[in-house]
């Protein structure tokens, strides 16, 4: 005796050639759903590919799976949205562009819209969590926010004049720019049973320093080894930069006098025995502390 088919398995109609449920391969990823949800945006690319009557012009994997040859992490955007016509994207989406120009391919004008980048009234980028980092940005750009920084710094001779002795404008070198810079460093000490960690095991063997190069040579002069590093300019952001010297507390007191403060610490460790015949043990760890400054 035949069983009769579940609802969930629904055999497709004369009239509509397609199933309800749905199976995709989008770029290698596989996405289940239905098909009003396929066809939910009129004049879509979706839209057309499951309203026509012919399926076999679709083309199907080796499991029968409909194959769509587009980024198959970013589609589930696309999906989202036709579900309900709303865009939610996570907090500092990094792939914005990239999104909208799914969202062309695939015939969705309003989600183009929602993602194009908004224009000020100067016309210029507004203050998008989602733009381009700062290191993607043109070299000539680059060099206009030098060029911009090096007149700020110059001396106000409208008093001085030439060869006088002129003071700083207000928008010298007493301007304290916001910014974030990062301490990190490795360290590992040993420890018995018996026996108390090494008290100088926070003189670590090297100081990491990551932020923006310009706060990095204020905060720390000539302490600051940039042979790593060279001819950084003073815009780009650096994690190749390390301290001359190994006591955190005098990374931590040059931090506070240029007027930063810790907003957050990370910390990992791991262990393993120094030697099969005794019960010592290794701990090693990376430790890395955020410093802000408004």
């Amino acid at each position: 005796m035949a069983l009769a088919d579940s609802a969930g398995c629904a055999k497709p109609s004369e009239d509509l050639p397609f199933p309800e449920i749905i199976e995709l391969n989008v770029g290698g990823q596989v996405y289940i759903t239905r098909h009003p949800t396929l066809v939910s945006v009129p004049g879509s690319l979706l839209w057309e590919m499951f309203t026509q009557k012919n399926v076999r012009s679709l083309a199907r994997d080796s499991k029968g799976r409909f194959f769509v040859d587009r980024d198959g992490f970013l589609f589930r955007y696309i999906l989202d949205y036709m579900r309900d016509q709303q865009l939610v994207l996570p907090e500092h989406f990094p792939e914005r562009s990239r999104l909208q120009r799914e969202a062309e391919y695939f015939m969705l004008p309003e989600l183009v819209k929602m993602l194009a980048p908004k224009l000020s009234k100067q016309n210029s980028l507004g203050d998008d969590p989602c733009q381009s980092d700062p290191e993607e940005l043109s070299p000539g750009a680059d060099a206009t926010r030098s060029l911009t920084s090096a007149t700020t710094a110059l001396p106000n001779t409208g008093a001085g004049g030439a060869g006088g002795t002129g003071t700083a404008g207000a928008a010298g070198p007493d301007v304290r720019r916001a910014g974030f810079i990062t301490i990190g460093y490795r360290g590992s000490y040993t420890l018995g049973r018996d026996s108390q960690t090494d008290a100088k095991f926070r003189r670590v063997a090297r100081i990491m320093v990551c932020g923006k190069t310009s706060l990095a040579k204020e905060v720390f002069g000539d302490t600051l080894n940039e042979s790593r590093d060279p001819d950084r300019p003073p815009e780009r952001y650096t994690s190749r930069y390390y301290l001359k010297f190994t006591f955190l507390e005098q990374a931590f007191d040059k931090l506070a006098d240029a007027g930063f403060h810790m907003v957050a610490c990370n910390s990992t460790g791991t262990c393993a025995f120094a030697h099969d015949q005794t019960d010592d043990r290794i701990w090693t760890s990376y430790t890395e502390y955020v410093f802000y400054r408004e």
